[in-house]
């Protein structure tokens, strides 16, 4: 919508204000030409009250229901303070008649509206996307008490037939229901019944709260079937029939929303595709969107990215939205679609990371681990069985002169070629630059040997024939599943059935083979790369064999989790016959998948299937987008990992003398808000304080941030990128058949990771258990700005609680195990208190690395220096530096300075209390508040 530029920000507010009402259904009147039979819903603007003239006041069927009180946009920060204004309009007196108080109560800037719905017990304002329908209020109205009152009075929970853990996890998140929480986080060990946990509290609000409509959203379509499932198996234990008999749940094909349909379940790019006015093919909806094309297409269509109000789709379509496997798609660009509705969510994961506890406010309403899951006996524990080929460890060398074949990535097609020279090839470069079958074939052979003699011994049929448990085998490629699936065909002497690919790609039905492993008796074996990761139950399964190492731990947790499932006997014994029960499942690990070091960081990389040659072209043209940046630098990070010296050395030619290396760190520098800062405020030091303008310092930023991107962008020409593209370009594979591989270990793994994470773990648990009782972790916690005032005291308090409660807890002992399992580049500090607070600050998540706090004292300090000597003005004499200097080594050993430890050593001998308000004067408070806070950052 398009605003006069002569109109003052009011007008232009109330303008917004307008179009938001007449496209949520409302029929917006001036006080002087109102007709309250023109429309169901009509909002008055400036309607008299006994207090005044009411920005606006809204009727439904003639009635007055509520009020918005209107501000300019740049108040936004402000409507809270608002609130009490607007709720003396609801409760005043219109003019001409004799009103009850107003229940309904908007602010609004035309940008940001809040609501309150002054029927709910202790009112509470929330941000809405846009005002409610006029049919939604008279609804609202029909009802004798609000949702969130009605959430009151849900009666108690029958458990039978419920899981502890599912009681846990209802009951606290009714119990946060009433507490008026918008959002809340179920985690819940894979196999403990999510969706069971789910069906049975949506049920409940459907029957106890009378909630009108809940969404339960997904990100595969895959997922979305298994719901629909779980909903129409699922029976309440106070009605014989089945959920789906009274209840109408609709899983969405199209953008039609069935009005009498209480469950919806949807994908989030399906849902966002509706927002956006968009139909969307299924094939969308196969791949979570995080990998998705579409979503690509979405990203760079920037005019298309914002949701807008959609009429067929209201703000209040849902009262409720459960979000599956919610560690997953809900960020970025999708986040909108939850940001749209006013609605509770509810998120369920078995693997939350920092983002999801983030999104979720932390309001985690019950935590189900694994660990916990297998003590109760609801998941299976594991054992990891490792197997290690020499070719595997230490790759090999193709060498010059040799006959070798060279096979097409996709065609598959073969040449047979004499090589030029030597090609050497690491564990990395397997089955991706190099095919080694034999490296295959002996993992194979050694996994078939195995079996029969150390992992499931006793597996032989009345026919003396060896039954080969479910396996599910994970490979890294479509190519390299094909190698897989031949090997295992001819080393277990089987037929087709007896091995297949589940994979999106594949041409039979993937829903059928998947359905077949889990209930049939063949494949004995299935291959995937992709499908398999989450959400998908082959209960019977026993074996999971790693031949791609994952580096995700979210991602590793799921694939895990497929093996986790507990089955009953008989359930078992119908597709493998010699099992007597599931008691555990193994991991046998090829790769090293275990040991291998993982992370939970966002990938930088979010356009993966936009061709490199695209994103070249796209920078080169000038292009600015930050997608379009950390995509190109994260395939470069790739490259310069995978080419020759002779290569690095030739591209030097194309790029003005800049490696990989620096070109990457110009294109992320060139969206990286820190440099961007540091950039600008060079510039900003050579204005003059007072001419300081927030609207200048805005200017420098953007002026600083289009520089770097012209920086990283013109080292693109059509020379470098040509040599760029083709670098890439290694569609072929060598298969080297004549370097045999022999296996060099096949053994039960006893590896230390697996305590150290448990060391990690716990520490972790005994923190977050105390948080709240010892008063330096309560600040790390929850009080994240008064940590310049922690003392030596409260540190000594929480090491003495820790020696007597958990000696094994000493810091060197945790600090050892985070060695063990992260990259840990910072030497452990001598100090013993220390080394607790580098460690607490790491697991409250202050520090997203481990490292040695007094480190992280002087690099503050340095950061603090760098900034006020910055430009030519508040420099410190070398006498004040001193002292600044001897502050912070008091910090370091004290972890806080106060005024009157001026008066002991060291700052005694150098003139204590006196010296300092000689040398700093009346700052000598704030310099001494300032450190403290800096320095704790």
């Amino acid at each position: 919508m398009s605003t006069n530029p002569n109109q003052n920000p009011e007008q232009i507010a109330r303008d917004k204000i307008d179009e938001m009402l007449r496209e949520s259904g409302w029929l917006v009147q001036s006080k002087n030409k109102v007709d309250l039979s023109a429309n169901k819903g009509i909002a008055v603007r400036e309607y008299q009250t006994d207090v005044g003239p009411a920005d606006y006041v809204l009727f439904v069927d003639r009635k007055p229901v509520g009020i918005i009180e209107a501000k300019r946009e740049d108040e936004g920060h402000r409507l809270t303070v608002v609130e009490e204004q607007s709720s003396n309009y609801a409760n005043a007196k219109l003019k001409y008649l004799n009103n009850d108080p107003l229940p309904f109560v908007y602010e609004s800037t035309g940008t940001i509206t809040r609501f309150t719905d002054y029927r709910d017990p202790k009112p509470r304002g929330r941000n809405v996307f846009s005002f409610h329908k006029p049919e939604t209020i008279a609804e609202w109205l029909r009802k004798d008490k609000s949702l969130r009152e009605r959430l009151l009075s849900i009666p108690t929970l029958d458990e039978t037939g419920l899981r502890p853990a599912q009681i846990v996890a209802i009951n606290n998140l009714e119990h946060s229901f009433k507490k008026n929480r918008p959002k809340a986080l179920i985690q819940m060990a894979t196999g403990a019944g999510k969706t069971f946990t789910a069906a049975t509290f949506i049920y409940r609000l459907l029957k106890h709260a009378d909630a009108k409509r809940v969404l339960f959203l997904v990100d595969t379509k895959n997922l979305g079937e298994q719901a629909e499932q779980e909903f129409m198996t699922f029976q309440p234990n106070d009605d014989n029939r089945k959920f789906t008999e009274l209840y109408n749940v609709q899983r969405l094909t199209s953008s039609y929303i069935a009005n009498d349909s209480q469950v919806c379940i949807s994908t989030i790019q399906r849902l966002y595709s509706i927002l956006k006015g968009e139909e969307l093919d299924e094939s969308a909806e196969l791949e979570n969107p995080e990998e998705n094309t579409w979503l690509k297409k979405q990203m760079s269509k920037k005019k298309a990215v914002p949701v807008e109000y959609t009429q067929k789709v209201p703000i209040e379509q849902f009262d409720f939205i459960v979000i599956d496997e919610c560690h997953r798609s809900i960020y970025n660009l999708w986040k909108q679609v939850l940001d749209y509705f006013d609605a509770f969510l509810i998120g369920l994961t078995a693997t939350p990371d920092k983002r999801t506890f983030g999104f979720f406010n932390e309001n985690v309403v019950s935590q189900y681990t694994y660990e916990e899951s297998v003590t109760d006996g609801v998941n299976v524990p594991y054992d990891v069985y490792t197997i290690e080929t020499e070719i595997s460890k230490n790759g090999e060398t193709v060498k010059a002169g040799w006959f070798v074949d060279r096979r097409d990535k996709l065609t598959r097609k073969k040449r047979w070629q004499q090589e030029d020279e030597d090609t050497e090839y690491k564990r990395n470069d397997l089955d991706k630059k190099v095919v080694n079958p034999s490296q295959i074939r002996n993992i194979i052979r050694e996994y078939k040997r195995a079996l029969k003699t150390t992992i499931y011994p006793n597996r032989l049929d009345e026919n003396g024939e060896y039954e080969v448990p479910k396996t599910l085998v994970f490979a890294k490629t479509d190519s390299h599943a094909d190698d897989i699936i031949k090997i295992i065909r001819e080393e277990f002497d089987e037929g087709n059935d007896f091995c297949k690919k589940v994979t999106y790609k594949i041409d039979e039905d993937p829903k059928s083979v998947l359905n077949r492993f889990r209930n049939s008796y063949y494949p004995r074996i299935a291959v995937t790369v992709d499908m398999i990761a989450t959400g998908t139950d082959v209960k019977p399964l026993e074996v999971l064999l790693f031949m791609r190492d994952v580096k995700s731990i979210n991602y590793f947790e799921q694939m895990k989790g497929r093996g986790t499932r507990t089955i009953n006997n008989d359930s078992l014994q119908l597709v493998t016959k010699t099992a007597k029960s599931k008691t555990h499942f193994v991991i046998v690990d090829a790769v090293g998948a275990i040991k291998s070091k993982k992370t939970d960081s966002r990938p930088l990389e979010r356009k993966q299937s936009v061709p490199m040659k695209d994103l070249l072209g796209a920078i080169t043209m000038r292009h600015q987008d930050e997608d379009l940046f950390l995509s190109l630098a994260n395939r470069l990070i790739r490259l310069e990992k995978q080419i020759t010296e002779k290569e690095k050395d030739k591209l030097l030619e194309f790029s003005s003398g800049k490696n990989l290396k620096q070109i990457t760190k110009e294109l992320i520098t060139a969206y990286d808000l820190d440099a961007i800062d540091e950039k600008a405020q060079f510039e900003i030091d050579k204005i003059p304080v007072q001419d300081q303008t927030p609207a200048l310092i805005d200017e420098a930023k953007q002026k600083a941030q289009e520089q770097l991107i012209l920086e990283a962008s013109k080292t693109f020409n059509g020379e470098l990128n040509e040599y760029l593209e083709n670098l890439r370009k290694q569609h072929e594979q060598i298969i080297d058949s004549i370097n045999i591989d022999t296996i060099t270990k096949s053994e039960w793994e006893t590896t230390s990771v697996d305590n150290a994470q448990q060391v990690v773990k716990d520490f972790s648990e005994y923190l977050e258990a105390n948080k709240d009782e010892i008063k330096a972790l309560s600040i790390f916690y929850n009080q994240p700005y008064n940590r310049r005032n922690i003392t030596f005291k409260m540190i000594k308090e929480v090491m003495e609680k820790l020696q007597l409660e958990k000696p094994l807890f000493a810091p060197d002992y945790v600090w050892d195990a985070y060695t063990q399992l992260e990259d840990v580049k910072s030497q452990q500090p001598k100090d013993e208190l220390t080394a607790l607070v580098s460690l607490i600050r790491k697991v409250c998540g202050i520090d997203n690395e481990l490292k040695a706090f007094d480190k992280t004292i002087d690099e503050n300090f340095k950061n603090w220096m760098f900034k006020q000597n910055a430009g030519q003005h508040n420099r410190f004499s070398p006498e004040q530096v001193e002292w600044l200097r001897m502050i912070k080594d008091h910090v370091v050993s004290s972890y806080h300075i106060e005024i009157d430890d001026l008066d002991y050593t060291p700052f005694d001998a150098k003139g204590g209390k006196g010296k300092m308000h000689q040398l700093f004067g009346n700052k000598m408070d704030d310099i001494i508040n300032e450190l403290n806070e800096v320095l704790a950052a």
